[in-house]
């Protein structure tokens, strides 16, 4: 009897941790899809880079000792230093998807003009002087293999190095050029074995170098004074054949805390397109985490004083209106329609001279909006126009006050008071994810199932550009009863 309970004990518990598996699947709130066409321009790009990075880098010393048979010298000590990289040619460079693995980077047939002071020591003479070193086949092959670390931020690790320079011509300056042209070629060899031997290590120091920034990168940014925003990557990045995928947390959190929402990121897939260099899903659970962290931290709260619309209503007695979110604004994308439903109470309240304030009436109403979006820069702008609203006048009220009335008070407030001042701030925009010094060029953006899709190609900018800070509801503040813009620290 126990021998048969063991199996069936061993199934349930596979099958618990299947179950257990499943349920703790993170899905992405956000995806970024790059292309093929995005390394094509980054081989273009990359070029720019690579030439200022190369002219702006110290290279390591070479130095050694040849004996020069043919000038009857045992030997001569050598160092070039200070050397310089002038001028170069990639002529025949490409980046490709290894699916899988990473990327891989190839380039040959280049070349290099460098610079570099010398100094000579023999027994029988020792100088020093310049000279310029013309290297010429020049092949590079490598895979950059991209992770993930523990915090989230992408790491890169070079994987299958090999690098050769073919040719190198020395040619020295100075009084004695002549005679020291003369054995200049014995000394090519040792020159490219030293070279040879040091490309690898230098690029893998250069990768390195690359990491300890990247894990520099703030992947949790506070937004302003009520949230925070998770841009950690969540996964490893998935490559394919044709494209590189990232799968970013993308969820708002409360500024106060950072409990993950009540409710969980459903898996949404990019549409096979390659016509753009990159393409951005931002799905629904992004909009919904925005919405519940902004509700959780209070900034749905407002109380506007609105003194014009009290003398068209309500005589000239000072009057005022306290909103408030009843619950977090329902975020709803369906094909080509993006919709925000603001659940909330309005209470208006007077407070005659000499006397305190007093509640006119309070009731619930649904404000549903429709949300523009548009792609500026790099920024995703959105905009609200009311489509319509429902008012739940309590019963006891209608007696005595005219719904139509309030009605119109309602919709004055919200066309004319609330909804130009939240896009006034909304215009701000928000930032999407993109690399330093990268535009966002030939941008589109449509609204599908449960996401957005953005759909770009990509610009690098040569000139050093400030960094966008991320803007939210903080300019919504309301002080002492009153909106007040304030910028995003």
């Amino acid at each position: 009897m126990c021998t048969k309970t063991i199996p069936v004990l061993w199934g349930c518990f596979l099958l618990w941790h299947l179950c257990l598996s499943s349920s703790q699947t993170i899905y992405p709130g956000i995806k970024a899809r790059i292309t093929q066409r995005a390394l094509d321009y980054g081989v273009q790009a990359g070029m720019e880079i690579i030439e200022r990075m190369l002219k702006e880098k110290k290279l390591p010393d070479l130095s050694g000792s040849e004996s020069l048979e043919f000038l009857k010298v045992d030997y001569v000590n050598y160092n070039f230093s200070n050397i310089k990289i002038r001028a170069f040619s990639f002529p025949n460079t490409s980046l490709a998807f290894v699916p899988g693995v990473g990327i891989k980077a190839l380039t040959n047939h280049g070349t290099a003009n460098i610079s570099t002071d010398w100094k000579f020591e023999s027994p029988l003479f020792q100088d020093t002087g310049g000279a310029d070193l013309f290297l010429s086949g020049v092949y590079f092959t490598g895979i950059i293999i991209l992770t993930r670390n523990d915090f989230g931020h992408p790491t890169l690790k070079l994987q299958d190095c090999h690098a050769q320079v073919s040719h190198a011509h020395v040619s020295f300056s100075g009084e004695l050029s002549v005679l020291y042209n003369s054995f200049a070629e014995p000394m090519e060899k040792p020159i490219l074995k030293n070279l040879n031997e040091m490309l690898c290590p230098i690029i893998a120091s250069e990768v390195k170098a690359l990491n300890a920034n990247l894990s520099t990168l703030e992947v949790l940014t506070k937004i302003d004074n009520y949230t925070l925003l998770d841009y950690s990557l969540i996964s490893s990045p998935e490559i394919t054949e044709n494209y590189l995928d990232l799968n970013l947390k993308g969820v708002f959190y409360p500024l106060e805390n950072l409990t993950d929402p009540p409710f969980s990121p459903v898996p949404f897939v990019l549409p096979e397109r390659s016509n753009s260099m990159l393409y951005i899903g931002i799905a629904e659970y992004f909009f919904k985490s925005a919405s519940f962290a902004y509700f959780t931290a209070g900034a749905f709260n407002v109380t506007l004083s609105t003194k014009e619309i009290a003398e068209i209503y309500i005589l000239s007695q000072p009057f005022m209106v306290r909103i408030m979110a009843t619950e977090p604004p329902v975020i709803n994308l369906q094909p080509g329609n993006f919709t925000l439903d603001i659940p909330a109470s309005i209470m208006m309240l007077t407070q005659p001279k000499n006397s305190t304030v007093e509640t006119i009436v309070s009731m619930d109403f649904v404000a549903s909006t429709s949300v523009g979006l548009v792609i500026l820069g790099q920024r995703l702008v959105c905009s609200l126009s009311l489509n319509r609203f429902r008012l739940a006048l309590p019963e006891s009220n209608r007696s005595n006050i005219e719904v139509l009335r309030f009605e119109n008070i309602l919709s004055s407030i919200l066309h004319f008071g609330v909804l130009p001042l939240a896009n006034a701030k909304l215009q701000q925009g928000f930032p999407l994810p993109n690399p330093h010094k990268i535009s966002f060029v030939n941008s589109d953006i449509e609204v599908l199932e449960g996401f957005l899709l953005i759909s770009t190609d990509l610009k690098y900018e040569t000139s050093s550009k400030q960094q966008p800070s991320f803007h939210g509801w903080e300019g919504l503040n309301l002080i002492s009863g009153q909106w007040r813009g304030k910028s995003a620290p």
